[in-house]
């Protein structure tokens, strides 16, 4: 997934986007309204962790907004304001979570992870493909039953392919969904992630279509 964090904090908001990533998620984290609105002018967006103070204005500025386009992406607001008619206002003004400060990152990433199965429900319990199963919601992965270690950027390949199996996803689209604002794209990284999972998992998990992109296969496709 790609996530926008909106947070003018420096120290919490490098934390929120070295974590971010650290689970595989491409982030790209600003730290104003008007830095925020150019991003979603020019990028694809899963999710929007949202700030409410900022330094030129609220952030239900931009909750409101980002609503008003008709878009369904999640956003889950972080803010110390943690009065009962704040959270009502966030909520009832489309937020789809809310975390009060100080919150613990790994309650923040489950909640993102939650957030994110509201829009894209899992296609089940398990993915399962030959000898190869895939267990989204364990973020997991075995090939006759003996569990496959996956960094991070490895896993949110897999992830991004199994949420849809059988639908064909685009190198730009993995791009995006692996990569941030100023992080360098070795122009072959794509092509080198599906190889290192092909190398870890065997062959008939992955199959290219040509021109188009990959998909996960079945049937000793590669």
């Amino acid at each position: 997934m790609r996530v926008l964090i909106v947070e003018d904090e420096p120290l919490l908001g490098s934390a929120v986007r070295d974590r971010v990533r650290q689970v595989g998620h491409a982030t790209d984290w600003f730290t104003t309204l008007e830095e925020a609105r150019a991003a979603l002018e020019v990028a694809t967006y899963d999710i929007l962790l949202l700030d409410l103070g900022l330094p030129d204005g609220s952030g239900r500025q931009l909750l409101k907004a980002v609503r008003r386009s008709g878009s369904t992406m999640a956003i889950l607001i972080m803010t110390a304001q943690d009065q009962i008619s704040d959270r009502i206002a966030g909520l009832s003004e489309g937020a789809d979570d809310y975390v009060v400060k100080p919150f613990d990152l790994g309650e923040l990433i489950a909640r993102i992870e939650a957030v994110a199965r509201r829009y894209a429900p899992l296609p089940g319990p398990c993915v399962r493909i030959g000898a190869v199963e895939i267990d989204l919601s364990r973020q997991s992965l075995r090939r006759d039953d003996i569990e496959i270690e996956l960094t991070a950027r490895e896993w949110a390949v897999i992830e991004l392919l199994a949420r849809r199996p059988g639908a064909i996803c685009s190198r730009e689209r993995m791009e995006e969904a692996l990569y941030g604002f100023g992080e360098e794209i070795e122009s072959n990284a794509i092509e080198v992630f599906i190889s290192r999972v092909r190398k870890k998992t065997g062959p008939g998990l992955i199959h290219t279509v040509r021109g188009r992109g990959y998909r996960l296969a079945g049937n000793g496709q590669s």
